[in-house]
C-alpha cells in the first residue's frame, strides 16, 4: 500500500512538472529568450538547404573545389542591402554566392542565394580576396567584434556547407572559415 502511495505521488508531481513547463513553453510561444535554449520551431520554419542549393544554371563535375565563409562586416543586411551598401548597380553584382543573414534584413538564419550561384558564376576577384573561379563563396551578415553571428546563421552555415560539400565532392578541409568562427 505505501508502494502505490510514492508511485501515485511521483506520478502526480511528474504530471504537475510536465504541465507547468507546457504551460511556460506556450506563455513564451514564438518569442523565445534571448539568450536561452536554441529554439527549433524557428529553425524549421527556414527554408530547406537543399533549396538554396539548387540553382537555374547546369552544374558541371569539378566545377567547385573549395568554400569560403567570410563576415560581411556589417550589422544588418541582405542581398539587396549588400547592393545598397557596396554601391553596386544591382545585386546580380553581389560578389559572393550565398548570404545568411542574421534576422536584421532578413529573417535569421536566412539563406538567400545570390545571382552568381544561379548563373553558377565565379566571383570576381578584387582588393580583398584572391581566390579562385572555383571558390564558393558564403557572406554572413555579421561584424565579429560588435555583432557575432546568430545561433541561426552558425547552424545554417554548417548545414550549407555540408550540403555543398557533399553535392559537389568537396573536401572538409577545403572548407575555410573565418579565425574565430565558433
Amino acid at each position: 500500500m505505501l508502494l502505490h502511495s510514492r508511485e501515485a505521488k511521483i506520478l502526480v508531481a511528474l504530471l504537475i512538472s510536465m504541465t507547468a513547463g507546457a504551460i511556460a513553453l506556450m506563455t513564451l510561444g514564438s518569442n523565445p529568450p534571448s539568450a536561452g535554449a536554441f529554439c527549433l520551431s524557428r529553425y524549421y520554419c527556414l527554408d530547406p538547404v537543399e533549396k538554396a542549393i539548387s540553382s537555374q544554371a547546369a552544374k558541371s563535375p569539378g566545377r567547385w573545389n573549395r568554400i569560403e565563409v567570410y563576415y560581411s562586416g556589417t550589422k544588418t543586411g541582405n542581398i539587396e542591402l549588400l547592393t545598397a551598401l557596396s554601391g553596386l548597380p544591382g545585386p546580380e553584382d553581389v560578389n559572393c554566392h550565398f548570404v545568411i543573414c542574421n534576422g536584421l534584413g532578413g529573417g535569421d538564419g536566412q539563406i538567400q542565394s545570390t545571382e552568381k550561384w544561379q548563373r553558377q558564376w565565379s566571383i570576381i576577384p578584387s582588393q580583398i580576396w584572391y581566390g579562385d573561379g572555383q571558390t564558393i563563396r558564403i557572406c554572413i551578415i555579421a561584424d565579429s567584434k560588435t555583432t557575432p553571428p546568430t545561433d541561426f546563421q552558425v547552424k545554417r552555415t554548417e548545414a550549407l556547407v555540408e550540403g555543398l560539400s557533399r553535392k559537389f565532392d568537396i573536401r572538409s578541409e577545403s572548407a575555410r572559415y573565418p579565425g574565430d568562427w565558433r
